[in-house]
């Protein structure tokens, strides 16, 4: 039997990954006090905005109210996405409400072009000066790279050239790595042996995982990097999410699902479930319709029931 980790980090990431691919715009007032009701429920890593240009994307046209008017308890760490020098300018007015920032880029050069108009070269040497800005301001530092698993245009990316993009991230300074499977194209066996090499290959960094759901095999490519000693996690409440290039793909893995099957695993998270399950069902009300996690569906498993 495989050694699982005592616990694991979650970063929610439904303030900006789920709601940036909704079709309706959610009103600035709903995201604050969803924000903070997520804060209550022991989630100690958040991604509250993005600071992307708000004709691209006008469901995150709101960053600068919402980093604003959050109220959050210092135990939770606030992250922003970054897609350039600029967007961190506009952050950086807001300098004492967040602690991190995450900066991103594609593995496949066909969907970095579709995604944000760039070369990887290019997004690398934009990110490595937006970091070393970033540093020099005392904000930690994650570089996610898109598509890490399966490319829907190139198909199938070989993990060196992932690996290789993760290196260029950490010489620029970060501290953390996001793999994303931002298409839902990885399946377990994939992400099992692709962590094994990352883990030998960048020791000194924090290495986190970050599934969709598109075909049903987020929590099985969870488990698969549990097996290798991954402890870090990116989420969605209600399963909310999705790339925005290509068409079709669908939600991230959703938080509730997540934190209930490792809490049946005996995995700790320091997250209230029931309390966070309350939250999300919240979002359902605010959006109009049924999310698409499984527990808020279900409900947790309650074993005196």
């Amino acid at each position: 039997m495989p050694e699982f980790p005592a616990s694991v980090r979650i970063r929610e990431v439904g303030p900006r990954d789920g709601f940036q691919n909704e079709p309706e715009v959610i009103p600035t007032a709903d995201k604050i006090a969803l924000i903070e009701a997520l804060a209550a429920t022991g989630l100690r890593r958040i991604e509250v905005t993005s600071f992307v240009r708000p004709d691209v994307i006008p469901q995150l046209a709101d960053a600068e109210s919402v980093l604003e008017a959050i109220v959050l308890p210092e135990t939770v760490s606030a992250s922003v996405l970054i897609p350039n020098e600029r967007g961190l300018e506009r952050a950086l007015r807001y300098r004492e409400k967040f602690q991190e920032i995450n900066g991103f880029l594609s593995a496949s050069e066909s969907h970095n072009a579709k995604n944000v108009g760039r070369s990887i070269e290019g997004s690398l040497a934009g990110l490595s000066r937006t970091f070393a800005r970033a540093r020099s301001e005392g904000l930690r530092c994650e570089g996610v790279i898109s598509t890490s698993f399966g490319c829907p245009y190139e198909g199938r990316v070989p993990s060196e050239l992932v690996l290789a993009i993760a290196r260029r991230l950490v010489d620029a300074g970060a501290e953390e790595v996001g793999f994303g499977d931002t298409t839902g194209m990885a399946n377990p066996l994939q992400v099992r042996n692709f962590f094994l090499i990352a883990r030998d290959s960048l020791p000194e960094v924090e290495l986190t995982a970050h599934f969709h759901n598109t075909r049903g095999q987020g929590l099985a490519n969870v488990l698969a990097a549990l097996e290798v000693g991954v402890d870090s996690f990116e989420s969605s409440f209600g399963e909310l999410g999705g790339c925005p290039v290509p068409a079709g793909a669908t939600g991230n893995i959703a938080t509730e699902d997540l934190v209930s099957m490792l809490h049946e695993m005996g995995i700790a998270t320091g997250i209230d479930l029931a309390a966070l399950v309350d939250t999300s069902r919240g979002v359902q009300a605010v959006l109009g319709r049924r999310l698409g996690s499984h527990v808020l569906s279900a409900g947790p498993v309650d074993w005196q029931h």
